[in-house]
């Protein structure tokens, strides 16, 4: 099984792009002695926050302060990319970000929206 996951990321150039990534899940051992799950591979990260966008929230643009990845439990919105991509954000969606260089996106929240955002390391 695979997951799909958005990415946002700078170019060497500093120019800011969308792209569809994926991660797979193969059978592990999660919580022995439970049934094997499918499981990704282990990412390293340094610490998580939960993240609120009221209605109407504009996260001008901006790079991204780390590498992190985005869980949205509730919400939805639009990202938009120097490149001038456009990508909507719904409950569900996972989102690996990592434009820390350059111009960054713009993010709008259309509705109440929250999400679990995991500080990767390096």
């Amino acid at each position: 099984m695979k997951v799909h996951v958005n990415r946002i990321y700078a170019d060497a150039s500093g120019e800011t792009h969308l792209a569809d990534d994926e991660m797979a899940l193969t059978a592990g051992d999660f919580a022995p002695p439970a049934d094997p799950v499918l499981l990704s591979a282990w990412v390293a990260a340094s610490r998580y926050a939960l993240v609120a966008f009221p209605q109407g929230w504009l996260g001008e643009w901006h790079p991204a302060p780390a590498r992190q990845v985005h869980f949205f439990l509730t919400g939805e919105g639009m990202v938009e990319v120097s490149d001038g991509g456009q990508r909507p954000y719904r409950a569900g969606d996972v989102w690996l970000v990592e434009d820390v260089a350059g111009r960054g996106h713009r993010t709008t929240a259309y509705i109440d929206s929250l999400s679990v955002v995991v500080r990767l390391d390096a």
